[in-house]
């Protein structure tokens, strides 16, 4: 198994922009030691047989079906408006015509 050494700890350090001290690379080159095992321990695990998956579990479509239904007509929709023109939703202007 690969091992992480302080020296490439530093190196990610860099690569990060992280500017650590020695007493961190060390604690960090032991932690990123122990991460890579780790991976590399689930990688053993998976075998050629178990076909890739993007869940653990089978997802079907939560989502109801679509229904057309009729929608409210211009006049329907602007009744509310404090203001209306053409068939749209008058608002004051915020931009110049700059």
């Amino acid at each position: 198994m690969p091992s992480i050494t302080r020296e490439h700890a530093a190196h990610l350090a860099r690569l990060s922009r992280l500017a650590l001290s020695d007493d961190e690379l060390d604690h960090l080159a032991g932690q990123l030691d122990v991460i890579i095992n780790a991976v590399a321990r689930v990688s053993e695990v998976a075998d050629a047989d178990v076909p890739p998956t993007s869940h653990s579990v089978p997802l079907t479509n939560v989502f109801r079906a679509d229904e057309i239904r009729p929608g409210l007509t211009p006049e329907e929709a602007l009744a509310g408006a404090p203001a209306a023109e053409d068939q749209r939703f008058r608002v004051p202007r915020i931009l110049d015509e700059e």
